[in-house]
């Protein structure tokens, strides 16, 4: 294994039973009340693992989209801060808490229609602020099409200001990068990072711009969208660490992969033939067909780049994450799941923290996923945020094992040199 795909620590952390973690065989709780919380960026950045050296080490990854914060803040619910309330302290209906070392959010911040405002990204950090047991730099985002700027505006300021992945504007994010567990390297559209042998590679998406790629005056057009720029770093870092576990994240779906992501799949027909919202408002100037999946390279639609390359290249990658279509747990349309495997490569469809944004499909749920050492399958479940669909928390029903083209392998601690 290449030295470029092991991102070293320095200690061990483990989970247990009863949901608390354990440092060096102190649990968290005790271990910051003794350490006056100095330690919590170290304690909580590291794979979990066990302390005496006999159980599997683990790493655990939450992984959450679409909270569209200021749909559900309307109705009187907090879809982000609800969620990060529940992983960390349990659910009011007796969902259990579940331990997490990092998190990702895959765009969708914003619940607007047009361009985000200051006021829903203020929201956004407050929200955030729900946070006990983690801190904001855990978290790793990217923009959705609904947290995209309008044509005639600084390119995504909304998102650049109050999501801040790069930890560029703290003053309004609260993102310190020198907290994060582990460090980003690229820009606000597209970042990579490490986890042991994990590549995570980060690409928001870029509904801004304008018809049909972007979005018009009103209408957050769905369509996914990025530039050829952001496609030929995604293969450039590919094809430089084929000796990683790669972890592709973007809003977006790619085609025919998950649940309604296929062509024309977001809408249903009316009684006289038309186009109608389901998934997706249909926008007939916005690329309708490729309502459900990641349409546009640049301004062409339906260029299908990833698709083809993943095509040429089984198993190029391991895991692509996404969101942006909100679909019940069991939702099968289109006759695909929300985790399918194609060309080698595991599809996962996380959506959605919203229970008002998107109507009768919305569904508040999201994924954590387990990865263990020395094991080439990954533990993928889905935790129910309220129970209007079944009991809140781990629904069982959905739970698999995804296969990792190779094994996950922590990060070793650095041998010190000699004095």
């Amino acid at each position: 294994m290449s030295e470029a795909c092991v991102q070293r620590s320095t200690a061990t952390v483990r989970n247990v039973d009863d949901g608390d973690l354990v440092v060096g065989g102190v649990g968290r709780r005790g271990f910051l009340g003794k350490m006056g919380g100095v330690l919590l960026g170290l304690a909580i950045a590291l794979p979990c693992a066990g302390a005496g050296g006999s159980e599997p080490v683990t790493f655990c990854l939450w992984a959450t989209s679409d909270s569209h914060v200021g749909t559900d803040l309307k109705r009187g619910r907090e879809s982000l801060a609800d969620g990060i309330r529940q992983s960390e302290q349990g659910g009011g209906d007796g969902g259990r808490g579940f331990d997490w070392d990092i998190a990702i959010h895959a765009g969708d911040f914003s619940g607007n229609q047009g361009s985000p405002k200051d006021d829903e990204g203020k929201e956004v950090v407050r929200q955030f602020g729900a946070l006990k047991k983690h801190h904001r730099a855990q978290f790793y985002c990217i923009a959705g099409n609904h947290d995209a700027t309008l044509p005639g505006e600084e390119t995504q300021w909304w998102f650049k200001k109050w999501v801040d992945p790069m930890g560029k504007n703290t003053q309004y994010s609260g993102v310190d990068s020198r907290r994060r567990p582990y460090a980003v390297e690229g820009t606000w559209e597209r970042y990579s990072f490490r986890v042991g042998n994990i590549l995570f590679l980060m690409m928001s998406d870029r509904n801004d711009g304008g018809p049909p790629v972007g979005r018009g005056k009103k209408g957050g057009y769905p369509a996914g969208a990025v530039t050829g720029k952001t496609f030929a770093w995604w293969r450039e870092r590919v094809e430089k660490n084929r000796d990683c576990v790669i972890i592709s994240v973007h809003h977006h779906m790619l085609r025919e992969t998950t649940v309604a992501s296929g062509p024309w799949e977001g809408f249903k027909k009316g009684e006289k033939g038309e186009w109608k919202g389901n998934y997706h408002g249909y926008y007939p100037k916005g690329g309708p067909k490729g309502a459900s999946y990641l349409y546009f390279l640049d301004e062409q639609p339906d260029a299908q780049a990833f698709e083809r390359y993943l095509a040429a290249h089984p198993g190029a990658i391991d895991l692509w994450l996404g969101g942006h279509t909100h679909a019940k747990p069991d939702d099968r349309h289109g006759g695909r799941s929300h985790l399918e495997r194609k060309w080698d490569v595991n599809f996962i469809n996380v959506a959605a923290l919203t229970r008002y944004h998107g109507g009768r499909n919305a569904m508040p749920m999201s994924r954590v996923l387990t990865f263990t050492e020395g094991a080439n399958k990954v533990r993928v479940q889905c935790y129910l945020h309220t129970s209007e669909y079944a009991p809140q928390g781990l629904y069982k029903k959905a739970e698999r094992f995804m296969e990792l083209s190779k094994p996950f392998r922590t990060a070793r601690p650095r041998a010190r040199n000699p004095e």
